[in-house]
């Protein structure tokens, strides 16, 4: 008989198991963020082109498009903490090797392992803070830090890869970071004790036999609940990766300076943060969810309106684009503690923030390329908002379902 190892009791200090979890995600998230700093220097020094240089930066999501579902359910199956070492392995080793990389293939091929460890490595997180942060109130909060690694970790990579990159070059950056991955796996190890290990007074949480992998895969995606929060954060992921990544182009068109327009991308992608522990500030205050996802849309909507629209008014559309990620903020936030009260069942947490995971990646495939062609076909950037308008609206309708489902659902 195996018992799941949901069915141990949290660990003795939730708050620094949930800073050193948190600040795994914001290693993983700087190797995310090295890249659109560096690709300057990729053409310089290996003759990358622009098409190698977009599949340089789009193999990162492969990975979540298409594993999503199977790593949250290995993380539900050999447990969280297992699988996210495995991650950190693998993404210093991939880090490492494109260090040495000496042609764009080899770095072609050590990004996509890149990728599947950093999906390794980030995706089990929400799990394990569920399976050992039982008090609700700190488990919102810690989920809303959660929530803020990635804008956290890509801001800190835009503020500091440009000068690192000047001072050191592109390979010790890789080969630092693989050396940074490895310290947050020591942490992980010493910090954050074993998947099978209990505790003194532990008392099982579910008895008998763990579920089967098929098992979870049914119970994840008949409920409706990892349906909606999935088709939730595509709606965010795909309209922020769209206006935020394409902030620097619009400003270089503008006549900005790339320093001025790296600091400026690094604040919009920053601010992000503000509104994601937000979240789990209000949630643990008591706050509906369905009220914060529909207040987050809204604001996006309105600020993609001004961002697009306010043309010759650089002031005013920044200031939008401020509000439109600070505010959208508080959605992921919002979304990651909704994924563990909507999952059908503890075992199964991992495998519906998997799901959840793969939407969100599609979300960033589909969306900077739907916004890209709109501003080709009408010629600027004029008309874009009503991509991301759509989305958000799509979004508002959303959050009063998932609100619906939330209320019928938390209680128990």
């Amino acid at each position: 008989m195996t018992v799941p190892e949901s069915a141990f009791v949290p660990e003795r200090n939730p708050v620094v198991l949930a800073a050193v979890v948190v600040g795994v995600g914001v290693v993983c998230a700087l190797h995310v963020g090295k890249l659109p700093v560096a690709i300057p220097v990729l053409q310089a020094s290996l003759g990358l082109n622009l098409l190698q240089a977009g599949f340089l930066l789009s193999l990162v999501q492969l990975a979540g498009m298409t594993l999503g579902l199977l790593v949250g359910l290995m993380a539900d199956h050999l447990g969280p903490r297992r699988v996210m070492l495995t991650g950190l392995g693998l993404l210093a080793l991939g880090s490492a090797l494109g260090g040495l990389s000496t042609g764009v293939r080899g770095l072609l091929a050590t990004r996509a392992l890149e990728g599947l460890g950093f999906l390794l490595a980030v995706l089990p997180a929400p799990g394990l803070l569920r399976r050992r942060v039982h008090d609700p109130k700190t488990l919102a909060r810690a989920l809303g830090w959660w929530g803020a690694y990635m804008p956290l970790g890509t801001a800190t990579a835009l503020l500091c890869g440009a000068p690192l990159l000047a001072l050191i070059g592109w390979r010790p950056v890789w080969l630092s970071l693989a050396l940074l991955t490895l310290l947050a796996a020591i942490a992980l190890v010493t910090q954050v004790s074993g998947d099978s290990a209990n505790t003194t007074g532990a008392r099982p949480l579910v008895a008998g036999r763990a579920p089967s992998p098929w098992t979870r895969v049914q119970q994840t995606l008949v409920a409706p609940g990892p349906w909606l929060v999935a088709l939730a954060f595509f709606l965010y992921s795909g309209q922020w990766l769209a206006v935020v990544g394409f902030l620097p182009t619009i400003y270089n068109q503008a006549g900005y300076s790339g320093v001025v327009v790296g600091v400026l991308t690094a604040l919009a992608a920053g601010i992000n943060m503000v509104g994601n522990i937000g979240a789990g500030r209000c949630l643990a205050r008591g706050m509906r969810p369905g009220v914060l996802l529909s207040t987050a849309y809204l604001a996006m909507a309105l600020g993609a309106v001004v961002a697009f629209g306010a043309q010759g008014h650089p002031v005013w559309q920044y200031l939008a684009v401020l509000v439109f990620s600070g505010m959208g903020g508080l959605i992921p936030g919002t979304l990651f503690s909704l994924a563990v009260v909507l999952a059908p069942g503890e075992a199964t947490v991992s495998t519906t923030v998997g799901w959840m995971q793969q939407f969100s990646a599609l979300g960033q495939f589909l969306g900077p390329p739907l916004v890209a062609w709109v501003a080709t076909q009408t010629g600027g950037w004029h008309w874009t908002w009503v991509v991301t308008g759509s989305c958000s609206l799509l979004g508002i309708a959303l959050a009063a379902w998932l609100q619906r489902a939330w209320a019928d659902r938390a209680p128990r």
